[in-house]
């Protein structure tokens, strides 16, 4: 036998024994039962029911924060609409990255869907071109978006502005897990620097604010071989800003580099993203390999198992303070609807103080609105209430609030008040400082949450409106 076939020979055999070894490999499957344990899925106990307490809630936003919200059209300025079905929702898992990090493989591996039908499809190359939202159903079945906008019992209805296009890259994905009856996870499409935004056909950037803006924990998925930052990582990093509490980053994928490599590689992401998240803070990063099987053969595995439990740990964090971090986000959306309704109070104030029988009442009120520090306007809010500096929104915002919606539209805090119903500002201060915390509290304490005095007997009392001159 010649040489030349002696060579192939050995390396057909070399490749033969090395493809049966990967094959061995991956075939194995990683253990899961850490994942039953941390986050509570093998046990019988059932999740508390807080069917009372998310009607209380309910309750308080319709009667406290809603009626302020609409007199003075906060969601044309914030872009942010409460539906009754973002109350009720269970927590959401929103996952963003690079393409073919991970991302889909990671949610195949939490819910155990490796070599089953209904597996998210993965693959070397950007498989999810879909917006996939995976949550808790009778039976296995997957809801078009069209559906999924349309239905006013989901949290998805605002979805709609976003237009059919998008619609079209929505799916929807229901099956009975015992994780899926406590958090929905959010897949989305992996970024690629190299695509315009325009070749999506629908606002991408918007959408992703939607999701973020409703995420309790938001899962930055990254790998080896895709650590740099082009524009739109970028504009999602600045998305992000203000939420940096519910950012975790996950370097996926860990256990293909050696030791000495997987120190430089995490050096070269923390590099990366140091420009992007401007926090004294860094968010918590999580070094493992998120997907069914076994880690690769001399590797950190002890490591890698340790963070894989600190981030299921984390994730069951959220899933326990569920309905704390809901009353939290209804107190804060409170706060700012609250702000926008003084601020909206003074320009209408400011504006009729400026008007004269002569002026033009355009020309008066584009001087307030082009220069509102000359007035005060922010300002008094600041001596006059306990609002800080801090949430108030930016001034720029309101010419373009006040360019849709004229100033004629809207009545002073001052008329805003009514025998049955009381007035705005004290319904909505209420519920802030009071009616929220006690929720809290006895969410905290384990009892079953109450009617408020006045709900209970009723309130005879004429309201009391502090903004009317005696």
């Amino acid at each position: 036998m010649k040489g030349t076939d002696l060579l192939c020979c050995f390396l057909s055999l070399f490749l033969l024994q090395a493809t049966a070894e990967e094959e061995d490999f991956t075939s194995t499957l990683r253990d899961r039962t850490h994942i039953d344990e941390t986050l509570r899925l093998a046990t019988e106990e059932k999740s508390r029911d807080y069917a009372a307490a998310l009607e209380r809630l309910r309750k308080i936003y319709h009667t406290s924060i809603k009626p302020m919200e609409q007199a003075y059209k906060y969601n044309e300025l914030r872009q942010h609409e409460i539906s009754d079905g973002e109350i009720t929702s269970k927590p959401m898992v929103l996952f963003l990255g690079p393409w073919s990090v991970g991302k889909s493989s990671m949610i195949n591996y939490l819910l155990g869907l490796q070599d089953s039908p209904y597996q998210l499809y993965t693959g070397a190359e950007p498989t999810t071109s879909e917006f996939t939202v995976i949550m808790h159903g009778e039976k296995i079945r997957s809801v078009e978006g069209i559906v999924m906008a349309a239905d006013s019992s989901r949290s998805f209805s605002p979805l709609e502005k976003f237009g059919q296009n998008f619609l079209e890259k929505l799916i929807g994905i229901e099956m009975p897990h015992k994780l899926l009856e406590r958090v929905t996870f959010v897949d989305t499409p992996g970024i690629i620097e190299n695509r315009k935004q325009q070749e999506r056909g629908y606002p991408f950037n918007d959408v992703c604010q939607w999701f973020i803006d409703r995420a309790d924990l938001i899962f930055v998925v990254f790998d080896p071989t895709k650590l740099d930052v082009g524009l739109e990582l970028e504009m999602l990093f600045r998305q992000l800003k203000g939420r940096e509490s519910q950012i975790r980053i996950i370097l996926n994928k860990a256990d293909n580099l050696a030791t000495q490599d997987l120190m430089r590689v995490y050096g070269a992401l923390f590099w990366s993203l140091a420009p992007l998240i401007n926090v004294t803070e860094p968010p918590r990063v999580y070094v493992s390999s998120f997907w069914p099987y076994d880690y690769a053969p001399e590797t950190s595995r002890d490591l890698f198992k340790k963070e894989e439990i600190s981030l299921l740990e984390d994730l069951n964090q959220v899933i326990e303070n569920r309905m704390e971090n809901k009353i939290a986000f209804i107190r804060q959306h409170g706060i700012r609807v609250r702000i926008h309704g003084l601020l909206v109070d003074r320009y209408v104030q400011t504006f009729k103080e400026k008007m004269s029988f002569f002026s033009d009442p355009e020309l008066v009120f584009k001087e307030i609105v082009d220069d509102p520090d000359k007035f005060y306007i922010f300002k008094s809010i600041l001596a006059k209430t306990n609002v800080s500096k801090f949430d108030l929104p930016n001034r720029d915002a309101y010419r373009d609030f006040f360019g849709i919606n004229p100033i004629t539209n809207f009545k002073p805090l001052a008329s805003q008040c009514s025998y049955i119903g009381g007035c705005l500002l004290d319904k909505i201060e209420r519920a802030i400082t009071n009616e929220l915390p006690a929720l809290l509290s006895s969410i905290n304490s384990g009892k079953q949450p109450g009617l408020s005095s006045c709900e209970a007997t009723g309130c005879g009392e004429k309201p009391k409106n502090r903004y009317r001159k005696n």
